[in-house]
C-alpha cells in the first residue's frame, strides 16, 4: 500500500508562541539563522521587549527602533479590540462576544504575556457553550503553558481536558489531546508514556498547531527507539506508513534509525553524536540529553549482546566501531547500573551475558509479600487480642 502525504502544516500551523519559544531558546544557544529568524518573527507579532523575553535574545538582530514601533502598534491593536468586544456585549449575541474575547486571548497569547493570556481564555471559555469550543480553550492554555515552560499549568489543564473528552469530546479532539499529553510527558522525561501516545497517533495526528509533523515523527522515532524492543519497533514503527512517508525528509534520523532496527551497529555508533547535537537543539529534548543518549546506548548494547551467551571485547568493538578499552568502560558501567545483564571477564578478553531467573525472581517476590502479609496479621491479632 502507498504511504499517506503526511498532513499539511499550512491548514494549522504551528502556534506562533510555540514558533516564538523555538526560536528564542535555538538563538541563545547562539545560532544566527535562529536570531535572524526571530527578529522578523516578533516585528510581525508585535512582540514588544515588555511583554516577551524573545526580544532579549535578539540582540544585535533587531532593528532599530523596533521596541518604540511595537509599543503604538500593540496599544492601537488593544484598543481596537476592546471597543469590539464592547460593541458586541452592548449590540450583539454571544456568539459574536465569545469571538471577540478569543481576539483578545490570542492577542495577549501573541505577544506572550502568559497571565493576561490565560484569563482572556478563562474568559472565552466561560462564555462557550459547546464542549468542542471549550476544549480549543483549554488547548490554547497548554499553548500557552508549554511556551512558557509552565508545567503545573500545562498539567492542570491536560487532566481538566481529559475530564472535558471524557464527558463527550469528539474524536479529533481526543487525539489531539494525546499529542498534548504526549508532549507534556517528553518534556517530563515520561519516556515510556510519551511513546506510547505518540505511538497511538501516528495515524490520526491533526495536532499540528502544536508540533509540526516533521517533529511528531522525530519525536515518535527517538521515543520508540528507547522504550521499544527490536520486532515491535520492526513491526510498528519502521514498517508504519505515516513513518516512511515523513522519516525521508530527516536523513540523519532515517539512517540512524534504520541502522538500529537493521543491526548495523557502526553507522549507528558514527551518527548517535550528530544526532545528539539536533536533540540538544531541541527544546523539549534538550534537558534531558544525558538520558537519552545512555538509554540510546544501553538498548543498543542490550541488543547486541541479546544474540550471544559469550562474546570477545575485540569483536563487539569491531561491530560498533570503537576501541576495546572504550566498549569496556561502557559495558562495566551499565553492568554495575544494573542495567546489563552481563559480566566481563577481563583476563580472556570475553563478555559473557546472563539471563535472569525469572521464574526464581517471581518466587522471591512472592515470598516478600507473603512475608509482609503475616506481619501484618500477626500485628492485628495482637490488637484484638488487647
Amino acid at each position: 500500500a502507498a504511504a499517506e502525504p503526511a498532513p499539511s502544516d499550512e491548514s494549522h500551523a504551528q502556534d506562533s508562541i510555540l514558533v516564538l519559544a523555538d526560536l528564542t531558546f535555538r538563538a541563545r544557544l547562539g545560532s544566527a539563522d535562529a536570531s535572524t529568524a526571530l527578529s522578523a518573527l516578533v516585528e510581525s507579532l508585535g512582540a514588544a521587549a515588555a511583554v516577551t523575553p524573545a526580544y532579549a535574545a535578539i540582540g544585535s538582530a533587531a532593528p532599530a527602533g523596533l521596541e518604540a514601533r511595537l509599543g503604538e502598534k500593540l496599544k492601537e491593536e488593544l484598543a481596537l479590540l476592546e471597543k469590539t468586544k464592547k460593541d458586541a456585549e452592548e449590540n450583539l449575541g454571544e456568539s459574536e462576544v465569545r469571538e471577540a474575547l478569543e481576539k483578545i486571548g490570542e492577542f495577549w497569547k501573541r505577544v506572550a504575556e502568559k497571565d493576561k493570556a490565560v484569563a482572556a481564555f478563562e474568559d472565552v471559555m466561560a462564555a462557550s457553550v459547546g464542549g468542542g469550543q471549550k476544549l480549543d480553550s483549554v488547548f490554547a492554555i497548554i499553548r500557552i503553558g508549554m511556551a512558557g515552560v509552565d508545567f503545573p499549568l500545562v498539567k492542570a489543564n491536560i487532566a481538566r481536558a481529559k475530564a472535558m473528552v471524557e464527558k463527550g469530546g469528539d474524536w479529533e479532539r481526543r487525539n489531539r489531546l494525546k499529542v498534548y499529553e504526549a508532549t507534556y510527558c517528553l518534556s517530563k522525561r515520561d519516556i515510556p508514556t510519551a511513546s506510547a501516545l505518540f505511538l497511538d497517533s501516528l495515524a490520526t495526528f491533526s495536532a499540528t498547531e502544536l508540533i509540526p509533523y516533521k517533529t511528531f515523527v522525530f519525536y515518535t522515532v527517538v521515543t520508540c527507539m528507547i522504550t521499544l524492543d527490536r520486532p515491535t519497533l520492526r513491526d510498528k514503527v519502521a514498517s508504519a506508513p505515516e513513518i516512511l512517508a515523513a522519516i525521508l525528509d530527516t536523513p540523519l534520523l532515517s539512517e540512524t534509525f534504520t541502522a538500529f532496527v537493521k543491526c548495523d551497529y557502526k553507522t549507528y555508533m558514527t551518527n548517535l553524536p550528530v544526532l545528539l547535537d539536533h536533540l540538544a537543539a531541541d527544546r523539549y529534548m534538550s534537558t534531558h540529553l544525558n538520558y537519552i543518549c545512555r538509554e540510546l546506548r544501553v538498548v543498543v548494547y542490550s541488543q547486541f549482546l541479546a544474540s550471544y551467551a559469550s562474546v570477545t571485547l575485540a569483536s563487539m568493538s569491531a561491530a560498533f566501531g570503537v576501541s576495546p578499552p572504550f566498549i569496556e568502560r561502557e559495558i562495566a558501567r551499565f553492568i554495575a547500573a544494573g542495567r546489563i545483564n552481563a559480566r566481563i571477564d577481563k583476563v580472556r578478553g570475553v563478555i559473557e551475558t546472563t539471563r535472569p531467573d525469572v521464574r526464581n525472581a517471581a518466587y522471591l517476590a512472592a515470598i516478600r509479600v507473603g512475608d509482609g502479609l503475616l506481619n501484618r496479621v500477626q500485628k492485628l491479632s495482637r490488637v484484638i487480642d488487647i
